[in-house]
């Protein structure tokens, strides 16, 4: 079953136009990666998803029409984002962000807890108190407390040192394999990618130039589309 549709997406910034025709389309249970280089449209893309941007074209969810919908009442529907650059509510405890928003459901303190156990040594502290990769930790967290149906990662392991990367990797690949939320992934790292994504889908320049599983994503593509 079709999750999240989007058609011919276009999207501007005041008289800048940004997005120029995104396609995208993620099953239930299912993981995507987003991918595409610097500048190209994913995280104005996820913008429209989460509606905090305008956009015209084909958007539903669940088979309910996203445009016509609030950034409040598209997350109730299942939507959750772990954003660009972390974010956390740096004055609030780790306990207090994980509560935040939370939503009943699966996963409340001790499931997030036995993801993230060092999120559970450090409950007590502030966020801004915490590393660069426990921040990264605590937002993943945060938006799992909402018990989303669609979890967006919006590079979610950018800047961090190589051992916290692959905790949050190997996390992710947990919540693909043991879970049955869908993920859209937005990273530059190929390698991890491949494991932790069933399909891919890559942008130029604000459109959607291929979409496909990620064993069918060539050598020649990645250079075409993701190279420098």
């Amino acid at each position: 079953m079709t999750l999240l549709t989007l058609q011919n997406v276009t999207a501007t910034y005041g008289a800048s136009q940004a997005l120029f025709g995104v396609d995208l389309e993620i099953g239930e249970g299912q993981s995507v990666g987003f991918m595409g280089r610097n500048g190209m449209g994913k995280t104005t893309t996820v913008k429209t998803i989460c509606r905090m941007l305008p956009a015209r074209g084909k958007m539903q969810f669940d088979g309910q029409d996203l445009q016509r919908l609030p950034s409040h009442r598209a997350a109730r529907l299942g939507i959750g984002l772990v954003p660009e650059g972390r974010r956390c509510f740096p004055d609030l405890t780790v306990e207090e962000n994980l509560g935040a928003a939370a939503r009943r459901g699966h996963w409340d303190l001790s499931n997030v807890y036995t993801l993230f156990p060092r999120l559970k040594e450090r409950r007590r502290q502030v966020a801004a108190s915490l590393s660069g990769g426990e921040q990264q930790m605590l937002s993943i967290g945060r938006a799992l407390t909402t018990n989303p149906r669609l979890l967006i990662l919006d590079e979610a392991t950018e800047g961090l040192a190589p051992i916290v990367r692959q905790e949050i990797w190997t996390a992710i690949a947990t919540l693909k394999h043991e879970t049955g939320m869908a993920l859209l992934v937005i990273d530059k790292t190929l390698k991890e990618m491949r494991g932790a994504c069933d399909r891919a889908v890559l942008l130029e320049r604000g459109r959607t130039v291929w979409a496909g599983p990620m064993d069918d994503l060539t050598l020649e593509l990645t250079e075409t589309y993701l190279g420098v």
